[in-house]
């Protein structure tokens, strides 16, 4: 069989759906401005599936400044990767402020955070190292690995005792290559929203002598007093040794970053091929998350308002009686039960009847069984979407219970 054959006869686990759901529960598509409420199949719903945290991807001053900039430069400037011609006095002045506000001696930009963070696991790990990693990363984190020629473990989830047992087979093994080792947790976890256990990992350093990575992308500009994210809130920021954020979540844009000292940064900057050999971040998005992040600094309020609505919202749904995990920060997964079927018959029902828009998770990314609907507040949300989407969920809540969605047409 060839690779066209496999391909025709194997779409994969969400390709075999693509007939049915696509354009609906698969690349749907929202119209309209970024908002609390947004058009979908020609209907207005309330939006829980943007990670637009600080309500900064549309805020006024923001398309001023991304409007500005994208007249006085267009989005091809600088030509290049910043190595060979695409370098520019803004980007220095944009890393030099992530640095500052994540009190780290320096940053690098990266285009996107999912090529960032898995370009900078496979810079930093060589053949003799080790990597040891929380089972629920990223996907991008788990590519970054793939491309890792040493050995790499999982420990399971946020469990310390699982790490430990694979910290003392990792030390065992760097002692014989006489490489070193890489522990690698997520500041958030983005699908059930715990934070991860970065105060408990730090513990272990001086016993194990590893380099510590934070994947922080639901973190910065969340989580901490001044928004700093997972590593100020739990107090072990500075032994964060690479830290990973994303604009795409608190700063409602485009690109990412990494800080650490400047040793490691230089050897980021110099060795990153997705940099090296990528254009350079075009300058409209350079000076525009130079504002965004500026105004999360300097406008508290947003940070105030999303965790006012965070609040509300996961009290409120824990009041109705709904699970939602052990989450500790935005994110905010619902779990109920229910077949693959039951579950898009749910979302069908949210959408059209209730006009709720959230974004739904089933088999084979959580157990057969299981559902989860995943809400994302924000800033901008309101206290009156809170009560209408909770009013929702227990309309549903009783549906799914009696069976109602194990018919196979929902009015």
């Amino acid at each position: 069989m060839d690779i066209f054959d496999r391909i025709k006869k194997d779409a994969g686990p969400l390709g075999k759906y693509a007939e049915d759901a696509e354009g609906y529960y698969i690349f749907p598509q929202l119209k309209g401005e970024l908002s609390n409420r947004m058009q979908f199949n020609d209907k207005e719903v309330i939006v829980w599936s943007i990670n637009n945290y600080l309500g900064l991807g549309n805020h006024p001053e923001v398309r001023k400044v991304d409007g500005e900039a994208t007249t006085k430069w267009g989005l091809a400037y600088p030509m290049g990767s910043r190595m060979m011609s695409g370098d520019t006095s803004a980007h220095y002045e944009l890393e030099k402020e992530l640095a500052e506000f994540e009190n780290k001696e320096a940053a690098v930009l990266v285009n996107f955070g999912y090529q960032g963070i898995m370009s900078a696991v496979d810079c930093l790990l060589s053949r003799h190292d080790v990597a040891v990693y929380d089972a629920g990363c990223h996907a991008c984190i788990v590519d970054g690995l793939r491309m890792h020629a040493g050995k790499r473990f999982a420990y399971k989830h946020n469990d310390i005792s699982s790490l430990e047992d694979h910290l003392a087979k990792a030390q065992k093994i760097v002692e014989k290559t006489g490489g070193g080792i890489l522990v690698i947790s997520e500041g958030v976890f983005g699908m059930r929203g715990d934070q991860g256990k970065l105060r408990e990992i730090v513990a272990l350093k001086d016993k194990y002598k590893f380099m510590f990575m934070v994947d922080d992308a639901h973190g910065f500009g969340t989580l901490g007093k001044t928004g700093m994210g997972a590593g100020e809130e739990q107090n072990v920021q500075d032994d964060i040794d690479v830290y990973f954020a994303t604009f795409a979540k608190s700063l409602g844009s485009i690109g990412a970053f990494l800080a650490g000292d400047k040793d490691l940064v230089k050897y980021l900057k110099y060795n990153m091929r997705s940099q090296i050999f990528a254009k350079s971040l075009p300058m409209p998005y350079v000076e525009g998350n130079l504002k965004r992040l500026r105004m999360m600094i300097s406008m508290p309020e947003l940070k105030d308002k999303l965790w006012a609505n965070v609040n509300k919202l996961q009290s409120g749904l824990k009041a109705a009686g709904f699970d939602i995990g052990g989450t500790n920060s935005c994110v905010t997964p619902v779990y109920m039960k229910g077949s693959v079927e039951e579950a898009m018959r749910l979302v069908y029902d949210l959408r059209e009847n209730h006009r709720i828009f959230c974004s739904i998770v089933v088999y084979p990314v959580i157990p057969k069984g299981m559902i989860l609907l995943r809400l994302i507040p924000t800033s901008v949300h309101t206290f009156e979407d809170i009560e209408d989407t909770i009013t929702a969920f227990k309309a549903i809540k009783i549906k799914l219970e009696s069976k109602a969605y194990s018919e196979a047409v929902l009015n």
